[in-house]
Parts: structure tokens; C-alpha cells; sequence
């Protein structure tokens, strides 16, 4: 396996050698994508590395993936041709190290749970691969050497041993980061997310009677609440489970084994721990949903304008009445809060593209003059102008997956889990302070 892996280094570095030779279309296209990703995320050599080679299969010149401009462009044997061609599963992922061996390593995707024998080779650090220990995170690229096997197709950023806290901001992080990525080895699951979100907004609708809606924060936190409640009833009842019942009197009724529950649940990668925990807890059964938490500006606004789309998910914005009474206004730059509110607009990624979106349609000229004034271009055609210049604010006009979407069994024990460790560390320090109080 080593040659194997040898050769497909070997062709790799061929790949970035063309990459990195061109000119023209290419070379621009590598420009943008790699500017694109360094506002995501901070852009040391290993990052760029890893650019890179996304880049090689991600990025598109014209209609054409590099990889593919590569292929057309070189002579290759047919074993190798074969080999690159699969190299469109390649793979970005935030993985946990469950096995070591001397020429490989047994991965664990964490976003998905599916398990990678992944391959080194003569190019990556080896010191550093060398202090690996089992249950340690990295985040890295990976590429099919066949059906089974796969090498490491970038440079890694380890992440180390984390707490489980820790290892749920890493995947928040991730899936901003990443968000092409996000379930990039399971598109079964982002179909099942996509397909949530759209349920949700559907419920949503149903509910409040409209895809837009203003309430003051704190009406709205107790109505979403009633929102969900009302959806982990109805799941319930197609699923046909009586909410009264407990997960012992389920148990019962069904006549499974605790033990086959337990087996189960960890087989999908929750703690055995945990599920016992679930298994004696007398509490009612209740079935995980996509859980909105409100922060506390939102709670507490005294007017929030809420949009519901079916990919766009849910929008709070509790300055949009502010926004349109600047833009009905006239007097733009008379107006005290005229910077900062539309800078604000600009850069804060809940005002997304299908919010300018909707202001486009209902403000058009009111919004073609506020912008010409505050970017001082009085040249600014809103058709022709809006979207790239929302796009060099990050506001793409692809939607990606929101917060509310399903996420996948594991994940969500995680995130619980990471919850409750954060809460209870947060309950001993405040029992501390007290202690230290009564001296």
C-alpha cells in the first residue's frame, strides 16, 4: 500500500504543480477562491494548504473543476486517469483518531460518524503525526485510494484531545467554515436537513398565519416555544407514541431489552453512560427537534420582524422597522443612526441576502439612494450592483443550511451533552462564590 499511496502523492503534486503553473482563467479563479476562503477563517500555511487543494475540486473555472482542466490537458495512463477521476470524493473533515498503525489510520468523520482507514506518506510532518494519541481531532482533507482505502490528500490542523464543550464549538466552527462540507460524505443527511427545513417553515406558517411577521421579543420567545411544543407533539403522534408515556413504560410495551436499546443507541454514537441515564429517568418521553434559542437582544427587543422561508430558514431582526423608516425617511444622511445601521445591514450575516432581497422589492429606489450615498457610489444600479456588492460582504445569494435543520443523532447528543457540562461547570463556580461569601 505504501507504493500505492506514493504514486497518488506523486500525481497530486503533479495536479498542484499545474495548478500552480497556469495562467489565465485558472490562475484568476485560484485568486478569488483562496480570497473567498480567508475571510472564513485564519489564513496560516497549513490553512492555505488546505485551500489548495480544495481548490483542485472544488473550485470552478467557468463550468470546469480544475481537476478536470488537468485530465483533458495531460497525458496519463488509464490506471491513473482512474485514480484522479475518484479523487471528486475527496473529502474536508473534522475527524477523531480512533486507531493507530504504523502506515495508517482508522478515522472517524465526525459530522457523519462514518469511519476512513486513511494512509500517510513521505510528504506530511511526520513529527507532529508521531504525537498523535487516540480521541485526538483533526481537520483535514482525504481522497480515495479505492472503495476502502483513503490517503491524506492535504496538510491537517490538529485540534488535540477536547472536552466535549470544546468539541461542539469545533463543529460550530466547521460548519461555518465549511459549510459545502458540512455532510459532505452522507448526502442522505443533508437531503433529511434540507427536507426540515422546509418543514419547519411550513409549521411555522401554519401557525402564525404568514411568512412575516413583528411581535415584541418577548411574546415572540413564548409563541416559538408553543411553535415547537406543538411540532414534538405532532412527530409524536405519526410516530405513533403516547408523549404521557415514559421511555421505561415504551420499553415495556414493546418488550425490548434495555441492553438492546443501549447497544443501539451507542452504535449511533451516543455515550452508553448517557443512554442509561435516559433508560432509568422517569421523565416523559420527548422527541428531539431542531431547538430555537432566542438570544437575549431578541428577547428583550421591544419590536422583532421575523421572515420564514423554506431554505432560508427563520430571519430575527429587531432593527428592521428602523431600516425601513430610514429608507422611507429621505433624508438619509440627516439621520443620526445613518452609518452605523447601514453598515450593521452590510455586515451581519442574519441580514442575509434574501432579506436585501425583500427590501429590493418593497424600497427600490429608496435603497438604490441610500446605497449610492453610504458606499459613495453614486453610479450604483440596484439590478446590476446589489448582489456582488452583498457578495463582498459574504451575503452569497446561495442559502446555506440554517440553524434549524435536523441534525443528525449524535450530534445532537453532543451538543446536549456539552450543555450540561458547560451548565454544570457554571453551577460549581457560582456554589464557590457563594461558599467564599459566608467566610
Amino acid at each position: 500500500m505504501t507504493q500505492v499511496t506514493e504514486k497518488a502523492i506523486a500525481l497530486k503534486q503533479k495536479l498542484i504543480d499545474f495548478v500552480y503553473d497556469a495562467e489565465g482563467e485558472l490562475a484568476v479563479a485560484l485568486e478569488t477562491y483562496a480570497a473567498q476562503q480567508s475571510k472564513r477563517s485564519n489564513y496560516g500555511i497549513k490553512q492555505q494548504n488546505l485551500t489548495i487543494d480544495t481548490f483542485i475540486t472544488e473550485g470552478k473555472v467557468g463550468t470546469q473543476t480544475p481537476l478536470a482542466i488537468f485530465l483533458a490537458q495531460t497525458d496519463l495512463s488509464e490506471s491513473d486517469r482512474n485514480l484522479l477521476q475518484n479523487w471528486q470524493k475527496n473529502l474536508t473533515g473534522l475527524f477523531e483518531i480512533h486507531q493507530i498503525q504504523e502506515n495508517y489510520f482508522d478515522l472517524m468523520n465526525w459530522l457523519t460518524a462514518k469511519q476512513y482507514r486513511v494512509y500517510t506518506h513521505s510528504q506530511l510532518p511526520t513529527k507532529e503525526m508521531k504525537r498523535w494519541q487516540p480521541g485526538e481531532i483533526i481537520l483535514t482533507r482525504i481522497a480515495p485510494i479505492n472503495e476502502q482505502e483513503w490517503f491524506f490528500f492535504s496538510d491537517f490542523i490538529t485540534k488535540g484531545r477536547l472536552s466535549k464543550p470544546k468539541l461542539a464549538v469545533a463543529i460550530g466552527e466547521f460548519k461555518s467554515n465549511y459549510p459545502d462540507f458540512l455532510y459532505g460524505d452522507a448526502p442522505e443527511l443533508l437531503e433529511q436537513a434540507w427536507e426540515s427545513v422546509a418543514e419547519y417553515h411550513q409549521e411555522f406558517v401554519d401557525f402564525f398565519k404568514s411568512d412575516r411577521l413583528i411581535l415584541p421579543g418577548r411574546e415572540l420567545n413564548q409563541k416559538i416555544s408553543e411553535l415547537q411544543q406543538q411540532m414534538s407533539k405532532k412527530r409524536l403522534a405519526a410516530a405513533g407514541i403516547d408523549d404521557s408515556q415514559s421511555f421505561q413504560s415504551i420499553i415495556a410495551s414493546t418488550g425490548t431489552d434495555e441492553a438492546e436499546i443501549t447497544e443501539a443507541a451507542t452504535e449511533l454514537g451516543a455515550d452508553a453512560e448517557t443512554v442509561a441515564k435516559v433508560l432509568r429517568s422517569k421523565d416523559k418521553l420527548s422527541m428531539v427537534t431542531p431547538k430555537v434559542e432566542l438570544p437575549p437582544e431578541i428577547k428583550q427587543a421591544e419590536q422583532v420582524t421575523v421572515f420564514s422561508h423554506p431554505r432560508w430558514g427563520q430571519m430575527f431582526l429587531p432593527s428592521y422597522t428602523k431600516f425601513t423608516e430610514l429608507l422611507q425617511s429621505g433624508n438619509f444622511q440627516e439621520q443620526p443612526n445613518f452609518q452605523p445601521i447601514v453598515r450593521k445591514y452590510l455586515e451581519e450575516p442574519q441580514i442575509n441576502f434574501y432579506v436585501w432581497q425583500q427590501l429590493k422589492e418593497e424600497f427600490p429606489r429608496q435603497l438604490e439612494k441610500l446605497l449610492q450615498i453610504f458606499l459613495q457610489r453614486p453610479n450604483f444600479k440596484l439590478e446590476t450592483d446589489l448582489e456582488p456588492t452583498l457578495l463582498e460582504y459574504d451575503k452569497s445569494s446561495t442559502p446555506q443550511l440554517p440553524e434549524i435543520a435536523s441534525v443528525p443523532l449524535h450530534l445532537q447528543t453532543l451538543f446536549e451533552e456539552a450543555v450540561a457540562q458547560v451548565q454544570k461547570s457554571k453551577s460549581k463556580t457560582k456554589k464557590k462564590k457563594n461558599a467564599r461569601g459566608f467566610k
